[in-house]
C-alpha cells in the first residue's frame, strides 16, 4: 500500500465512523465501529473492517451495512476529496475476538500455574 492509500483509508475509517453514528438511523448499524480500511492501488475498491457491540447481531449487522454501502458512498462523496469514491465492501474484524481468546488462555495457563 503506498502512502496515500494509507491516507485515503485512514481518511475513509473517520467520516465512515461519522457518517454511521450520525446519518444512519438502522438500529443494527448503532453499534458498530470502523476499525481499518484498506483501499486498493487504483482507489476502485476500499475493504472497511469493522466490529459490532452485540454479537448476536453479526449477521443482521452486516446485512444492513451491505444495504446501506450505496448511500454510505454517496455522502462519502461530498466529505472526501477524491475524484472517484471507491466501491465498498464490508468485513467483519475479527481480530478483536482472536485477541480476547488468546488473553482467555493466557489468564487460564497463569491460573492453572497458581
Amino acid at each position: 500500500m503506498s502512502i496515500k492509500t494509507e491516507r485515503i483509508g485512514s481518511n475513509l475509517v473517520k467520516e465512515i465512523s461519522y457518517i454511521l453514528a450520525t446519518e444512519i438511523k438502522d438500529e443494527d448499524i448503532k453499534f458498530v465501529t470502523v476499525t481499518d480500511c484498506k483501499v486498493t492501488n487504483d482507489l476502485s475498491f476500499a475493504k472497511v473492517y469493522y466490529t459490532v457491540f452485540n454479537l448476536n447481531r453479526k449477521k443482521e449487522t452486516h446485512e444492513a451495512l451491505k444495504g446501506a454501502s450505496g448511500y454510505i458512498r454517496h455522502l462519502l462523496h461530498d466529505r472526501v476529496d477524491i475524484r472517484h469514491i471507491p466501491e465498498l465492501t464490508f468485513v467483519y474484524d475479527e481480530s478483536i475476538e482472536y485477541g480476547k481468546k488468546i488473553e482467555e488462555i493466557i489468564e487460564d495457563i497463569h491460573e492453572d500455574d497458581k
